[in-house]
């Protein structure tokens, strides 16, 4: 019906590209995660999780030490919730997260075991609750287009203009925009700032301030980044670094996984 695996992981671990013959929750009690698969990156800060479909080729990096609880599922699974055969980051509450927890403490959920039964009955019911959280970011296909997408991940408080990174990337703006808007969904002024925004998240998983997450993610006024992150995410910087402060991780056997 469902099994479980639990691994921890320090910061800037990283699980190399691979996928499964099963349905994948992935969520971390403490820590943060990037998945980035389907041409997609996704940041999992701690209170939200994955789904990963079967098959789905995807990589892990790990942010702070992440203690990872991963539950997999049969693809013929007769759940709504696995019907949507792309990556999706939901919102845990905190019921799903005690759900989670104990099935990894379990280590798998069988269906002839009446108490089990109803795990796995409540465990859908919440995924299914479960609210889509916004934070993925979609790449381009275009080597040119990634090439820029590169450079922005890679420096995310660079101040070059669009102009001078898609002349540095063999492209003109026009192009960039047009392949941006075309590959992503974004105009590329606003995957930039998304992709900044993804960033800072990372800085503050790490127990950076507010303010240090704001600089690094290249802007120059707090008040002017905290009000970008609301807008983007639907809440504050400061839900972040409050969950990743106060956070109960649960101790699980180091293994390699994902």
């Amino acid at each position: 019906m469902a099994r479980a695996l639990s691994t921890t992981y320090s910061g800037g671990s990283c699980l190399h590209p691979h996928a499964h013959a099963s349905h994948q929750l992935l969520f971390a009690s403490s820590g943060a995660m990037t998945v980035t698969g389907d041409r997609t990156s996704w940041m999992i800060p701690p209170g939200r999780a994955v789904l990963i479909p079967a098959g789905i080729l995807h990589s892990i990096r790990m942010w702070g030490e992440v203690a990872m609880r991963s539950l997999y599922f049969p693809v013929d699974a007769p759940a709504p919730v696995f019907a949507i055969k792309t990556c999706r980051v939901i919102s845990v509450s905190a019921l799903l997260r005690e759900l989670i927890l104990r099935i990894a403490d379990l280590c798998a959920l069988d269906s002839r075991v009446a108490s089990e039964a109803r795990l796995m009955s409540v465990l859908m019911d919440e995924l299914e609750a479960a609210d889509i959280e916004p934070l993925l970011l979609p790449l381009p296909e275009d080597p040119r287009a990634l090439k820029a997408a590169e450079c922005v991940l890679k420096e995310p408080a660079n101040t070059a203009t669009a102009t001078t990174l898609a002349r540095s990337c063999g492209l003109s703006t026009r192009t960039l925009e047009r392949l941006f808007r075309a590959e992503t969904g974004m105009r590329f002024g606003v995957w930039r700032q998304k992709a900044k925004l993804l960033e800072s998240v990372r800085v503050l998983v790490r127990g950076g301030s507010v303010t240090d997450a704001a600089m690094e993610s290249g802007y120059s006024s707090v008040s002017a980044y905290i009000a970008a992150f609301k807008q983007t995410f639907g809440y504050t910087p400061g839900a972040i670094s409050e969950r990743a402060t106060t956070g109960n991780a649960t101790t699980g056997n180091v293994a390699v996984g994902g």
